[in-house]
């Protein structure tokens, strides 16, 4: 197994409006338990996560009065991988149709062959990418497959 960041934690402006995005978004990917805990303040600290505890992503409400800029210290991205393309496809719809916004994709991008994702923002501008990155083996059966039909058309 592969090691993993265990949990991520954001402060957001809008708690509850922040928890309906990620518990919606997240859910097809896997993560579908949701826990509440008390945070180091006393503040309200909800937790979505995957039923078999292999990471979460929890959500407070933010105390201060700065907006997220991914070029400042701090996290640029979070990227969430899927286990099939048409997740990615389908959550992009979703995001499309409930008017959040799409930087791109979702489109096969050249960072690592079958590299398939899409770019966009959580309500508070934090930029998400949900990825498709097939599995080695996979690929090498994809290319053994295509050896296959063009030995197969080339003999015809």
């Amino acid at each position: 197994m592969r090691e993993a960041i265990d949990h991520l934690d954001l402060a957001v402006t809008d708690l509850e409006r922040s928890l309906r995005f990620y518990v919606e978004l997240l859910r097809p990917l896997g993560y579908v338990r949701t826990a509440e805990i008390e945070g180091e303040r006393g503040e309200r600290v909800v937790y979505v996560g995957r039923p078999d505890g292999t990471g979460s992503l929890s959500v407070r409400q933010a105390t201060g009065t700065h907006t997220y800029d991914r070029y400042n210290v701090g996290i640029h991205h979070i990227a969430f991988g899927a286990m099939r393309r048409s997740v990615v496809d389908e959550r992009a719809e979703w995001l499309r149709s409930s008017g959040h916004t799409i930087e791109s994709g979702p489109e096969e991008y050249a960072y690592t062959p079958g590299y398939y994702a899409v770019f966009f923002y959580d309500p508070d501008g934090i930029k998400l990418e949900i990825l498709h990155r097939p599995r080695e083996q996979d690929l090498t059966a994809r290319v053994r497959e295509l050896e296959e039909r063009l030995a197969r058309l080339e003999n015809h």
